[in-house]
Parts: structure tokens; C-alpha cells; sequence
């Protein structure tokens, strides 16, 4: 499956089935994780033996139920360590997709399966569940393209690019981010820091998909 095809199917699932991952997808999604790892300077791990992680709280509040697996996302504290979170760990998401797992991005995961594994100065920002779900969830809603960038005179690549990040999810179906060409380079801002901060990461990850890394540079 295709990135973009990925993207376009991949909706949030908070329901999966009674069924662990395979060996060969565990397989698939460690390796891509150490790639990540590797590249990112993240510590993100794959979690498949905590299942009370997304139950603590109770379904009725978080909606969850049946989450065999998460990513946990971690990293050293820095002040870019959120966007770097969302934007690796939405790489990690759609490949996740493309291997056949529901995903959801989950604020309230619960850190204490993890907290004591946790080296000095780390923080595990987020946690991502993974698994097959009991559907495949439905698209959120958007705002309309020119609320979330400055469309005057955009290259082709700019609107590609903006297509999938109108496929990006975000905290709370918020898309509290905004792009725009600057100097011939392209800016995107958020407002607001912690979630948004991840929900950036995430879009940018969508908007070099859509665009091509080899089209712009970041401003």
C-alpha cells in the first residue's frame, strides 16, 4: 500500500478485536522503529505485554477496548521534542496502516507500565495504540483548506501538499496548525504548545508526503 493510500484509509480506532499482533507485523514495526529511533534521536517503543495501559482510566471515558498493543513515544526533553514526536510517530502510524493495524493517537494513555523504565531527562510524550479494529473507524471533519493555509499564488506541490494534511489527524479534530510560503520556503506554525505542538509534527509529516521533500525546504 502506497503512503498516500495509507493515509486516506487510516481513520482513528478506539475498538479492536480480541487478536494480538503477529509475529511478522511485530517484526515489520520493530525494525521501523529502529529506523526511526536511529534517524529521529527518539527512544519510541513498541509495547505489546501492558493491556491495562488503556483501561485504567475506563472505557467509558476514553472510549478504548481490546488495545493488544501501543508505540510509546519517548525522547529526550527538548523544546522541539513534541513536533518530533508527532511527526515520527505518524510515520510509524501509517506504516502501521499499511501492514493492516487501527490506529489512535492517545493523550491519555496512562505512563506508569512505562515511567520506570524511563532514563534521566526522558519523557514519553505519547502513546499510540495499535491493533485490528473492530471497524476501521470514519474521516474526521475539516476546515476549509484556506483556514489552515495561505493558498495566494501556491505552487502545485504546495496544494498536493496540502491535500494530505487535510488527512493529518489532530487533538481533539482542532488542525491547529497553519502553512505558507515564506522567502520561497514554507512556514508552518501552531498555536498553542503540548498537543498542538504534536499535532504539528504530524501535519508537516503529511505535507512533505503530499508535496515532496525534494520540492521545498522548511523555513
Amino acid at each position: 500500500m502506497q503512503t498516500i493510500e495509507a493515509m486516506k484509509e487510516r481513520h482513528s480506532v478506539r475498538k479492536y478485536k480480541q487478536q494480538p499482533l503477529s509475529d511478522e507485523i511485530v517484526s515489520e514495526l520493530e525494525k521501523a522503529i529502529s529506523e526511526v529511533n536511529s534517524e529521529s534521536g527518539l527512544d519510541i517503543r513498541l509495547v505489546t505485554d501492558d493491556p491495562k495501559s488503556f483501561s485504567v482510566l475506563g472505557t467509558k471515558l476514553t472510549g478504548f477496548t481490546n488495545v493488544p498493543a501501543y508505540l510509546a513515544v519517548i525522547g529526550d526533553e527538548s523544546p522541539d521534542l513534541n513536533e518530533k514526536a508527532g511527526y515520527y510517530g505518524e510515520k510509524l502510524v501509517i506504516l502501521a496502516q499499511s501492514l493492516g493495524l487501527n490506529s489512535c493517537w492517545a493523550a491519555m494513555c496512562s505512563k506508569k507500565h512505562i515511567s520506570s523504565t524511563l532514563k534521566e531527562g526522558q519523557r514519553m510524550v505519547i502513546g499510540i495504540a495499535l491493533g485490528y479494529g473492530a471497524d476501521s473507524g470514519r474521516p474526521h471533519k475539516n476546515k476549509p483548506m484556506d483556514k489552515l493555509a495561505d493558498m495566494t499564488d501556491v505552487p502545485g506541490w504546495f496544494v498536493k501538499g496540502m491535500d494530505c494534511v487535510l488527512l493529518a489527524p489532530s487533538g481533539v479534530n482542532r488542525q491547529p496548525f497553519f502553512f505558507e510560503m515564506k522567502g520561497g520556503k514554507v512556514l508552518a506554525t501552531c498555536k498553542g504548545e503540548g498537543m498542538p505542538r504534536i499535532d504539528l509534527g504530524i501535519a508537516k509529516y503529511h505535507f512533505e508526503t503530499g508535496a515532496g521533500k525534494e520540492n521545498f525546504e522548511w523555513y
